[in-house]
């Protein structure tokens, strides 16, 4: 038996007791077993770990393999763009417009480093990356990153901004370093980069990104319903919500110190972020609704049925399990070698070996 199949077979193993174990496994630790429980059967179907030789080289233009997935999907490469970032799985998604008029996903990337916690930037320094929905433009994109490529999110926002929200230079760049930032390694914002950037010449004003704390699932709103974010969270999950449900970008404006999402106002905009929101003319979105009152039934048997969780916290960020795993194998500078020609440090590596903690 080669090494190759010896791998997949202990994994398989692995996976299965996995899915013995998830059966019986408190709420509380639901979420943490099944993100283990992914990772292995990953390994199953690539048969192997991920090695630093396995992330390649970087580069600002999108690959032909790259390429052959769009066309596989029917996607142009010049079709408008989207991207969703969920800071707890360490995921950044890239999505494209397809054949058919709506976006669709083409290709998750792994994050090799965030930091702070689970909730929205505030301020100067506190080295939060945010979370919300933001617009960037061409002019936001930087081709002479220190991080090699970047694009800044546009950090504060309108609403942002109204609040009294302070800092700048919030970007999704490359290495494996993050002081309020979403790190991608050279490759992966190389990638990145190269599709925002062909679909912004192509004509695509601006693509929005949408940044979460987690996937927004009833497992993880019950899992956190005590976090004082929650309020904040639940109005991200309304566009959230009609992205998954329309998959189209929604339109995002601010009132009332909140987003509101595909609203038209009697008063044709709303003006000012923190005034009350002017009265609607839209309807309510039956597949949105359907949507919504499907997750509330299933928060509320989770809470009702789930003894008190123990929430994941964080000294400082995350890492996908992709990375921390390279990180603990090979030591940081080796990581810090490969991910970037800048051999730029990884940033705070002993907490991204022990994050997230219970």
């Amino acid at each position: 038996m080669n090494v190759l199949t010896t791998a997949a077979v202990t994994a398989s193993a692995r996976f299965f007791r996995s899915l013995a174990t998830l059966a019986k496994t408190p709420f509380r630790h639901a979420s943490k077993l099944a993100s283990v429980t992914a990772c292995s059967l990953s390994l199953i179907l690539s048969g192997c770990q991920m090695t630093l030789d396995d992330l390649g080289e970087a580069s600002p233009e999108i690959s032909a393999k790259l390429l052959k997935e769009m066309r596989k999907k029917g996607m142009s490469p010049d079709s408008p763009v989207l991207v969703r970032i969920f800071k707890m799985e360490s995921e950044l998604e890239v999505w494209k417009v397809d054949h058919t008029g709506k976006y669709a996903l083409l290709k998750t990337f792994p994050m090799c480093r965030w930091s702070g916690k689970l909730g929205p930037k505030t301020k100067e320094g506190d080295r939060q990356a945010p979370e919300g929905f933001y617009h960037v433009t061409a002019g936001m994109l930087n081709p002479k990153s220190q991080f090699y490529l970047s694009f800044n999110l546009g950090y504060p926002n309108r609403l942002e901004s109204a609040l009294g929200y302070s800092g700048e230079a919030l970007m999704v760049h490359g290495a494996c370093s993050s002081s309020g930032c979403y790190a991608l390694t050279d490759q992966g914002v190389g990638e990145i980069y190269a599709v925002a950037s062909r679909a912004l010449k192509a004509g695509q004003g601006a693509f929005q990104v949408q940044a979460y704390p987690f996937r927004m699932t009833p497992e993880n709103l019950a899992a956190h319903r005590d976090d004082p974010n929650m309020p904040f969270w639940r109005n991200l999950k309304e566009g959230h919500d009609i992205f998954e449900a329309r998959r189209r970008e929604p339109k995002v404006a601010a009132c009332s110190r909140r987003y509101v999402f595909n609203a038209e106002f009697e008063e044709g905009s709303a003006p000012d972020p923190l005034a009350d929101c002017p009265k609607r003319l839209d309807a309510a979105d039956p597949a949105v609704v359907a949507k919504q009152a499907s997750d509330e039934r299933k928060i509320a048997d989770l809470v009702e049925d789930a003894s008190a969780p123990r929430l994941l916290a964080y000294q400082d960020g995350g890492m996908h399990p992709s990375f921390r795993a390279l990180l603990k194998q090979n030591g940081p500078d080796k990581l810090a070698a490969k991910v970037s020609d800048t051999k730029y440090p990884v940033s705070r590596p002993d907490a991204a070996l022990s994050d997230p903690y219970e």
